[in-house]
């Protein structure tokens, strides 16, 4: 596992948006300071500020996601209010949970066989 992201404090009243892993790697850095929303609202503004990165929103788009340590899971981003000073957390399938980045290929390709 990686090591936790760097704290570096947000302007006061801001969300704190924290990467992990390869959702760090994509945003190349390890965290983003946003305005309080939505959690829809949040995520889309720092797609949008990554988005020079493609990579980014495929990360996104697989990360498990807490709100104050709180998970997410499947319910509505647009109903969940992201308040000031909130943290979310977005993190992406690590060992063993990143079988969904794949799931378009053979399953013989999951098994580490020869693809042909």
């Amino acid at each position: 596992m990686s090591a936790p992201p760097e704290e570096v404090p947000g302007p006061a009243g801001a969300v704190t948006v924290r990467y992990w892993a390869a959702a760090r790697a994509a945003a190349g850095c390890d965290s983003d300071a946003v305005a309080p929303g939505t959690l829809a609202d949040v995520l889309a503004e720092v797609r949008r500020r990554h988005a020079a990165d493609p990579r980014f929103g495929l990360v996104l788009d697989m990360c498990s996601v807490l709100v104050s340590e709180l998970a997410v899971g499947s319910r509505d981003q647009a109903a969940i209010d992201v308040g000031p000073d909130d943290v979310v957390d977005l993190l992406p399938p690590f060992a063993g949970g990143a079988i969904q980045l794949f799931s378009h290929l053979p399953q013989a390709c999951l098994r580490m066989t020869s693809c042909d």
